[in-house]
Formats: structure tokens, C-alpha cells, sequence
């Protein structure tokens, strides 16, 4: 907690993390928060590997399970084990090579998060972006991607 203290402020994550668990909660996600928190570059490789590797339906389900061992099994994402692990259960078995040298996808990982940064005022996670243009930032309800959905 001491973490997102520290970023956003007490008051604030007295709200968010409220809010967050109750979106998650209708998704039957059951959100914790005692992990650890670290680097996660290279999950953010792993991502961009899968995408490479497998189109947007495997760097989803990479995602799907990476969200899942740090958010609801609190497991660092910062061990590369666990990345394996992750990458597998998605169905992405060749990822131990690739996550050993940390120089490939590095490169293509920091143009993007400058390029979306740049693009859309990104300072955090999660961001999601809509058509190319409509940016919706944090934890929303169901309702917010609806409404946006809606004007498309």
C-alpha cells in the first residue's frame, strides 16, 4: 500500500481501492493487494513478445494471466519464474529465452510506453485506449466503456 500512497496520496487510495475491488468483484476477480511491488519491464516485454509471437489474442491472454498472479495470487512480477509460468498457462511456451536477454524487446517497450505517453498524457496503469482516440485512464465501470462504445 505504501507504494500507491506514496503516488497518489492516502486520501486517494482510501477511495480508489474501494472502487477498484468492486469493479473487479463483478468480474469475479477477488483483488489483493499484498504483493510486491517492483520493476515490471519485463512483463511489459513479455507483453510485447506475445503480440509479436501470437497477434492480440495471445499478448490478451498473457495479460490475462499476468493480472491474475499479481493481482489476485500476489506473486512479483519482477521474477522471471513467474513470468514463465504466466506465459505458459496463456499458451506461450518458447518465453524463457526471450525473457533471459533483457536487451530484446526492451528497445521496442520504451518507444511505445514514449509514443503512448507522448500521444495520450499516459502516466499510469491501467489505460485503455478506444478507437485510436479516446483515452479512459484507471479502474472503470462497465458503464464508461459503454458510453464511449455508444458514440463510436
Amino acid at each position: 500500500m505504501k507504494h500507491y500512497e506514496s503516488k497518489f496520496g492516502a486520501a486517494m487510495v482510501r477511495n480508489m481501492i474501494p472502487q477498484m475491488k468492486a469493479v473487479a468483484e463483478e468480474y469475479g476477480i477477488q483483488m489483493d493487494y499484498g504483493g510486491h511491488v517492483g520493476n515490471t519491464m519485463d512483463s511489459h516485454r513479455l507483453i510485447w513478445k506475445a503480440r509479436e509471437v501470437g497477434g492480440s489474442e495471445l499478448q490478451d491472454r498473457v495479460v490475462e494471466q499476468l493480472f491474475q498472479a499479481y493481482f489476485e495470487k500476489n506473486k512479483s512480477l519482477g521474477e522471471q519464474t513467474v513470468l514463465e509460468e504466466c506465459a505458459s498457462k496463456a499458451g506461450y511456451e518458447q518465453s524463457s529465452d526471450f525473457l533471459s536477454n533483457s536487451e530484446l524487446g526492451t528497445g521496442e517497450v520504451r518507444r511505445e510506453m514514449q509514443e503512448y505517453g507522448r500521444a495520450f498524457q499516459c502516466t499510469g496503469v491501467p489505460m485503455f485506449i478506444v478507437d485510436g482516440n479516446v483515452k479512459l485512464s484507471g479502474a472503470q465501470e462497465s458503464d464508461a466503456f459503454l458510453r464511449v462504445f455508444a458514440k463510436l
